[in-house]
């Protein structure tokens, strides 16, 4: 479990080819301190760790997406020199700063406009059909791994959903986000309080 509180602003050293994607990913963890076999949300994928260490270039880990984890997540984040939004899995009594997130990852969304409003951002999102019902005004939203209040929904023709949040300076900086362009891909994970709540009512409705 994660919180979408990003602890680490990492980036992808290599790709390689080994059947799946092995990703190596350098960071200011102290690796040392991270066990193989741990989970890393990386811009709001949970993977594992399976290598690790430290060189003249710093700390790095090691993670493997399958062809499916790289299919369902944003265009082009697996590539050399990306930046991610790393966060390392929630440990108990630890505080609870943003929302709970799973790590998995619902979707893609498509950034559709990015504006200054005071000292934040306003930014803009359309989000596929699949997605668009889980999506409210006040609820909360993971777009690349970061727990953001969804502050407007607009519904579009077909299904298709846009939402608006507003990013603070302080995410704008240490995030991925601040560096996010109209038409971009970025993952998307809905809430999973909603996700469970959409089951109840469906099962409801069929009793």
């Amino acid at each position: 479990m994660f919180t979408g509180i990003i602890s680490d602003l990492g980036s992808i050293r290599r790709v390689e080819d080994r059947g799946d994607a092995r990703i190596i990913v350098g960071c200011h963890y102290d690796t040392a301190a991270i066990d193989i076999g741990a989970s890393i949300a990386c811009s709001g994928a949970c993977l594992t760790v399976v290598e690790k260490g430290c060189d003249d270039a710093g700390h790095w880990f090691a993670v493997d997406a399958s062809a499916e984890t790289i299919a369902r997540t944003a265009a082009g984040m697996w590539q050399a020199a990306r930046p991610l939004n790393l966060e390392r899995a929630a440990r108990l009594g630890d505080e609870l700063g943003g929302h709970i997130v799973t790590g998995h990852v619902d979707g893609t969304g498509e950034v559709t406009g990015i504006r200054e409003e005071g000292d934040s951002h306003r930014v803009g999102i359309n989000v596929r059909a699949a997605i668009a019902p889980y999506i409210a005004a006040k609820g909360s939203v993971t777009v690349d791994g970061v727990s953001l209040t969804v502050n407007e929904v607009q519904d579009l023709p077909g299904g298709d959903a846009m939402f608006a949040v507003n990013i603070i300076p302080h995410t704008w900086q240490v995030t991925t986000l601040g560096q996010l362009r109209v038409g971009q891909s970025v993952n998307i994970e809905i809430d999973i309080l909603a996700r469970y709540l959409a089951r109840m009512r469906s099962v409801l409705e069929r009793s």
